[in-house]
């Protein structure tokens, strides 16, 4: 959690086990010759699911994401809609919110770049997305070379 009074800082999660069935469903369809539904997003590679669980869900305000990467490469993190239940149905490209943030980290570079405007209006949207959902889910894309070890990711609010 945040160290400052009034502010609540909320990790995103790995959700190993939504990610592995994800992967089976794409498995399970090469093997059976089978094709998606129309629309159905597959996990490629490079993607896995993450979670961030909203221990209090109204009274948040968007202040700032801490995004933290051990190595050069960079990071999309897409929003999934408040209609994914991910127990009951398949991830549909429909259901993939935008705008995204996009982190990265050049070589040689301490600090984690994004495109600001980007990043404050999505997260204003978790913001108010969290009055309904206890747990969101996130659907992270690794590039240049960048895997999920390597990164270190919460949302701040102001509370």
């Amino acid at each position: 959690m945040a160290a400052e009074a009034g502010m609540l800082e909320l990790p995103f999660t790995c959700d190993e086990q939504l990610t592995r069935r994800m992967r089976l469903r794409f498995q399970s369809l090469q093997q059976k010759n089978g094709r998606p539904q129309d629309g159905e997003k597959l996990l490629r590679p490079n993607e896995h699911i993450y979670r961030v669980d909203f221990i209090q869900q109204h009274k948040l305000r968007f202040l700032r994401w801490d995004v933290q990467l051990d190595r050069p490469g960079k990071v999309t993190v897409t929003g999934t809609s408040q209609h994914w239940t991910p127990d009951l149905t398949h991830l549909m490209h429909r259901q993939l919110l935008e705008p995204v943030g996009i982190f990265w980290k050049k070589l040689g570079a301490k600090e984690v770049e994004c495109n600001e405007a980007d990043a404050q209006e999505f997260g204003e949207r978790i913001a108010e997305l969290a009055q309904i959902r206890k747990v969101m889910y996130f659907l992270l894309t690794f590039t240049g070379g960048l895997e999920p070890a390597q990164l270190k990711a919460s949302i701040v609010f102001k509370v």
